[in-house]
């Protein structure tokens, strides 16, 4: 009898979900009396995976993309929605945001964004550690509409503490046990997530960040590690943590301003100039992401690492229940807007919402994009023309002209509000 591995296991079974998931594997085509679940009609498409940009009609059967034509008549759909005068963009994806309420001391529920973010697919970002993972898998996924996806957390008890640091006690971080949390949930989640500020870590130097990426190599399965940065405890540190991040992995609140715990800057800018190591990383292919959050976002840090060649990758909002009360406002359409203000096309900032971190994510085909067969899940958002004022992290402000207001969400091809399907969605 041959004998197979646990990886080969898991490679079959995460090969065989992927099969049965893909769009229009068990799907017949339209037939001339069949109608759309979901006609969305009069839309500002934008979708830079294809570069589409226009006036266009979306027709949604059976949860996905099932036809993006100039007009489509409106009997032949079950239920209309008029988007007209609004921007209809492939569903936004917040790679990193807080969504395991009740069992994360900073969690917000999912679907109590969508109002606020027009978010279709969250990442919980590290909420969960290895020991109370299970529960935010369930009892709080299946109970969500939005897509959610996660990093553990290479601390046990992930943010459960909160505000207490996870890991001043390194014994905490136990690589074993978040390997096992990754591969035995490897459909869901993306990886390991460490913190490296010194406010949660300590002086225990670059040993987190070694842990967590332990944890990726003996977990069998691909996973990436997001590493959170801002005011780590020397500057020295910051080259290390970069010198050490493999291609892929996530440094996420890259433009952090936030000082260490003796008031120092030691993030990848440190005096007006940015890291060579920050450099380097960003060209062997780490994933540059904004995790704005409620002191994580500089807007001097940000202007000077674009400038000398480290632009974003990801957009991302690090809401949760301390930072969406903050002046700064992180919610991901607001996110966005700040980088349109600083020179960003509207195509790049929505690219960076929905295409982007959809490969970090890597579990669902065209995921991120309006193709045909891809999920059905759309962000309605308007564009606001006029003054708008914004501020970072750090009480630096900026004027724009220009700010996206969310507007809805369909995801899976069910709109949150009107018009509504009956039966509900079995999400």
């Amino acid at each position: 009898m041959n004998t197979l591995s646990r990886r080969h296991i898991l490679h079959t079974g995460a090969s065989l979900a992927a099969l049965s998931s893909l769009p229009g594997a068990a799907l017949a085509a339209m037939g001339p009396n069949d109608k759309f679940d979901l006609l969305i009609r009069n839309a500002n498409v934008m979708d830079p995976s294809q570069n589409l940009s226009g006036k266009r009609d979306i027709g949604i059967r059976y949860g996905q993309i099932e036809a993006i034509e100039a007009t489509i008549a409106p009997e032949r759909a079950q239920r209309v929605m008029d988007a007209a005068g609004k921007l209809v963009t492939p569903g936004l994806i917040d790679l990193h945001c807080h969504t395991y309420p009740y069992g994360s001391a900073i969690g917000i529920p999912a679907d109590e964004l969508i109002a606020h973010q027009c978010t279709t697919t969250v990442v919980s970002a590290g909420d969960g550690g290895a020991n109370n993972f299970a529960a935010f898998r369930r009892f709080v996924v299946p109970a969500s509409r939005t897509r959610q996806f996660a990093f553990v957390h290479i601390a046990v008890a992930g943010l459960a503490g909160f505000p207490v640091p996870e890991l001043f006690n390194i014994d905490y971080a136990v690589p074993e046990l978040a390997a096992r949390a990754v591969a035995e949930n490897a459909d869901m989640v993306l990886g390991v997530k460490v913190r490296m500020s010194e406010n949660v870590v300590a002086r225990h130097g670059i040993e987190p960040l070694k842990r967590a990426i332990k944890a990726c190599e003996l977990s069998s399965v691909p996973a990436k590690v997001m590493c959170h940065i801002g005011g780590v405890a020397d500057q020295a540190l910051m080259s290390q943590i970069l010198d050490l991040l493999r291609p892929g992995d996530v440094l996420t609140h890259c433009y952090s301003g936030a000082p260490n715990n003796a008031g120092m800057g030691t993030n990848i800018v440190q005096d007006g100039k940015l890291l060579p190591a920050a450099l380097a990383a960003k060209k062997r292919g780490v994933v540059f992401d904004i995790g704005h959050g409620g002191g994580s976002f500089d807007y001097t840090i940000a202007e000077a690492a674009i400038q000398q060649g480290c632009p974003p990758d990801t957009i991302s909002s690090d809401v949760h229940v301390f930072s969406a009360n903050t002046p700064g406002m992180p919610y991901l359409p607001w996110v966005m807007s700040k980088f349109i203000g600083l020179g960003f096309s509207m195509g790049e900032v929505i690219s960076m919402a929905t295409a982007a971190p959809a490969r970090v994510i890597g579990r669902i085909p065209k995921h991120g994009t309006l193709q045909l067969g891809a999920p059905a899940d759309l962000s309605i958002m308007e564009i606001v023309e006029g003054a708008v004022s914004f501020v970072d992290t750090r009480n630096n402000k900026r004027d724009g002209k220009v700010y996206l207001k969310p507007v809805g969400t369909v995801v899976a091809g069910v709109a949150s509000g009107r018009p509504y399907q009956a039966p509900f969605t079995v999400r």
